[in-house]
């Protein structure tokens, strides 16, 4: 019997659509026939406002995209003006940077998991991972003064050394960390209820994810072995000896599992940068108060939390950014939200929304 569709807009201020974003699904009774994102809520013209500041004072526009990994917009523009300008940073501020945002990864992606875990009803372990987000934020707060906006990494290497107390507390953090991701991992991702709520859910292939520049746990969860900490590597990440986890089937529950994976490799990373630190300085010498880079351009991604970060910089000779373009990750990874979702139930869809981990700052910019 023929029946009607019923088009039913979700967001874009609701809880399960995981920021400011507007759905329009149509559906054949519970199950998903169409679904539209509707983007732009939280459009503020970072890119444009660029234009109007000198380069030091774009770095706290940097930490507004994506909100929830702050150290990596950071770190993405520095490296795009450090590469315009010429600028050559010291290691020990290099180092610093491969530990801070190792320990944003982390943050981010118990984000991530903790809210896979609230999608799918298992509020506890939603609490379990807020717990080791919260050891980091912390650790940030004692670097930095602040718990979400950081504006720490600086064009030429960072704005402070560390503290007195921090690495002891940052090996601290590590060194229990994976123990509670393996606790994590066997009462949430061994669950019945999230292996049947998870399992088989969004399917992304891997040809789909590459052919729509998906990036980051999501395209890894598709089995995509790609990672620029190691295939295009930056920084010092050539030092380290990691691994890069992948998933099988690229449901929800691999991409989810690869986030919690990668939270034991961050910590291995984080601990060999702790060990290989010297004593040095924090910021390049010589750098004039206000930067004017030669005219040209110049574009530098790192692997963030989310994928490919990358960002895009013209110089026309002035202490301004004649031009700035972000290449979000998230925005990407949104996309195939339309292709991986038709054929699931109303609920699923929310899961599977949740489960591209996406960051609306970064997405609207």
């Amino acid at each position: 019997m023929a029946t009607e569709e019923l088009t039913l807009n979700i967001g874009p201020s609701h809880p399960s659509t995981h920021g400011v974003c507007r759905l329009i699904v149509r559906l054949d009774g519970e199950i998903v026939t169409h679904v539209e994102p509707v983007i732009g809520h939280l459009h503020r013209g970072i890119e444009k406002m660029a234009e109007n500041r000198t380069y030091l004072q774009v770095v706290p526009l940097t930490d507004r995209l994506d909100y929830v990994g702050s150290m990596y917009a950071n770190w993405a523009y520095c490296r795009a003006v450090e590469r315009l300008a010429g600028i050559r940073v010291p290691e020990r501020a290099e180092y610093i940077r491969v530990i801070v945002c190792e320990l944003q990864r982390i943050a981010s992606h118990m984000m991530g998991i903790g809210s896979s875990a609230s999608d799918t009803g298992a509020t506890s372990a939603f609490l379990y991972a807020f717990v080791q987000r919260e050891m980091v934020v912390d650790l940030f707060e004692a670097l930095c003064g602040a718990r979400l906006t950081y504006n720490y990494v600086r064009p030429g290497g960072v704005a402070f050394d560390l503290p007195d107390g921090w690495v002891e507390q940052c090996r601290a953090f590590v060194a229990q960390h994976p123990a509670a991701m393996l606790e994590i991992d066997e009462f949430f991702f061994g669950n019945a209820i999230a292996r049947a709520r998870l399992k088989g859910i969004g399917v992304l292939d891997a040809e789909t994810a590459v052919a729509w520049g998906v990036s980051g746990p999501s395209a890894r969860g598709s089995s995509v072995d790609w990672d620029l900490r190691r295939d295009d590597p930056y920084s010092v990440y050539p030092r380290f000896d990691f691994d890069v986890p992948l998933g099988s089937n690229g449901d929800c529950y691999d991409r989810a599992r690869v986030r919690l994976w990668e939270c034991i490799e961050s910590c291995r990373i984080i601990e060999q940068a702790l060990d290989q630190m010297e004593p040095g300085p924090i910021m390049a010498d010589g750098l004039p108060r206000l930067l004017a880079p030669r005219p040209g351009d110049a574009y530098d991604h790192i692997e963030s939390a989310r994928g490919s970060l990358g960002v895009y910089l013209v110089s026309d000779g002035s202490a301004r950014p004649y031009r700035m373009k972000v290449r979000s990750p998230a925005f990407c990874n949104l996309a195939v939200l339309p292709q991986i979702a038709v054929g699931h139930t109303l609920s699923d869809l929310l899961v599977i929304l949740g489960s591209l981990d996406p960051v609306f700052g970064e997405v609207d910019r």
